[in-house]
């Protein structure tokens, strides 16, 4: 038996950054139709269901296939509200019909450029890996690299944030360095239970192209975005369906 893996699409309503952003267009299509075209198209995904408590969100997500088995709670649903009780409420909606899974993949809209075929990649490298957990990253550039990051001590003086006494001089020798992009958290079920954490203690990564990075937050953020797709039809790079 394979494993069994819950794709969770959380997309609420009420954003303040860019309004509406879920359902917004972005180059002619919902935001939220780039996340849910990546979710449906992976083979290793048990189910895909969107959580939301909006009821024009949820009509598109229903329109685009997505499973939309519950409406989420409005104390669910507020700017505070983070996201791992959200993947909980999820869980338990499974368990009261006692339907279990291995785990959980957690797709954002706000990261919403995935390559064909890169979901289905991130859950085979989650499960060759063994690993508690899975993230997506891109690389840190060389001028934000830890090991040339500087923090205040108590002091009053700076230290290095890595807390290494020794400046690395030369750029060539820092070592790799990577952020989380937020497109894709794959997460052991039982981390979440019992440890009510995403990360667990073995965190594997895959990493994203950085010419896909984008995290839609604000109206500048949108932009870049609009931008990068119209780069990409106009070269015929890659195509989002």
């Amino acid at each position: 038996m394979g494993v069994k893996i819950l794709g969770i699409i959380p997309a609420r309503g009420g954003s303040k950054g860019v309004p509406g952003k879920n359902i917004k267009p972005l180059s002619g299509k919902p935001l939220l139709h780039y996340t849910a075209a990546a979710a449906l198209a992976a083979k290793g995904l048990t189910h895909v269901l969107l959580s939301s408590d909006d009821e024009a969100i949820i009509g598109a997500g229903r329109s685009m296939g997505l499973e939309v088995p519950f409406v989420r709670p409005a104390e669910l649903s507020q700017d505070s509200t983070p996201t791992l009780p959200v993947v909980e409420h999820a869980l338990a909606f499974f368990a009261q019909q006692n339907v279990y899974f291995d785990a959980v993949c957690l797709l954002q809209t706000t990261s919403p450029f995935r390559p064909k075929g890169f979901v289905d990649e991130a859950i085979d490298k989650f499960i060759s890996d063994d690993a508690d957990s899975l993230i997506s990253v891109v690389p840190v550039p060389h001028e934000f690299n830890p090991h040339w990051v500087f923090v205040p001590g108590t002091d009053g003086m700076l230290r290095l944030a890595t807390g290494e006494k020794d400046i690395i001089a030369r750029r060539q020798l820092l070592p790799p360095a990577y952020i989380r992009d937020g497109s894709i958290y794959l997460v052991k079920t039982d981390v979440i239970n019992q440890k009510q954490s995403f990360y667990g203690d073995k965190i594997a990564w895959i990493c994203s192209n950085p010419e896909f990075y984008v995290n839609i937050d604000t109206p500048k953020d949108w932009v870049l975005a609009e931008e990068k797709l119209m780069n990409w039809k106009k070269h015929a790079a890659i195509h989002f369906d």
